[in-house]
């Protein structure tokens, strides 16, 4: 019965939600479009003639969002590049190259390098979870996992300028996953955009500039 009720009210609180239905009206495939777009607005992240790439990008909202920024005004396709990889399927967005896949296979890896033709990324996205179960140190070195591809990625793809943004959460671990950002990025900034709920933990970890490193 508590289940069903903790549905229900998930439920309620997903239907009432604002940003739920501004995503309805503007397009988007999710919520979290917006938690991307207050980020990117402060932090001037997305410029047409960028080439990024979007790490677990399905459903494809950031994508979605991305793609608005780098598109003409006039309409006619992007300026720029936005390559999506996750594991699961997701419906095509135009302009947007998607690979399914898990980045850290050769298959995967040799697809993302035939496109990037040996460019280097200027953003990489990361909107990744775990599954969690909610046992904290269970949960926190899932996380850290996770965040650990992330940043291993941005150190192999990035221009030294670039950008990587991370989803990670406030908790048991977050100050070892904090660490290893400024370890690796000359500026790291958490973010907690207004689109993300209040009762969730979750926050955004922006770092720019890679360190000089092996």
């Amino acid at each position: 019965m508590v289940r069903k009720s903790v549905n229900k009210q998930w439920l309620h609180d997903h239907i009432n939600d604002p940003y739920v239905k501004l995503a309805q009206k503007e397009g988007y495939r999710a919520r979290a479009a917006y938690k991307l777009k207050e980020i990117d607005e402060a932090e001037k992240l997305i410029k047409p003639g960028q080439i990024i790439v979007d790490l677990g990008c399905t459903p494809g909202s950031w994508a979605q969002y991305a793609r608005r920024k780098l598109a003409g005004k006039e309409g006619g396709g992007i300026h720029g590049r936005i390559i999506g990889l996750d594991m699961l399927p997701m419906e095509p967005i135009a302009d947007v190259d998607f690979i399914q896949g898990d980045f850290r296979e050769q298959a995967v890896a040799g697809q993302l390098a035939e496109l990037l033709e040996g460019q280097k990324l200027d953003l990489v996205l990361s909107d990744m979870a775990p599954n969690l179960s909610g046992i904290a140190a269970a949960d926190a070195a899932r996380i850290e996992d996770i965040v650990d591809l992330a940043i291993e990625f941005a150190c192999q793809h990035l221009k030294p300028s670039g950008c990587l943004l991370v989803k990670c959460f406030n908790g048991s671990g977050y100050n070892q996953i904090l660490g290893q950002f400024r370890q690796v990025f000359r500026v790291v900034s958490p973010k907690k955009p207004k689109a993300s709920r209040d009762k969730s933990s979750e926050l955004f970890l922006l770092g720019r500039g890679l360190k000089p490193g092996p």
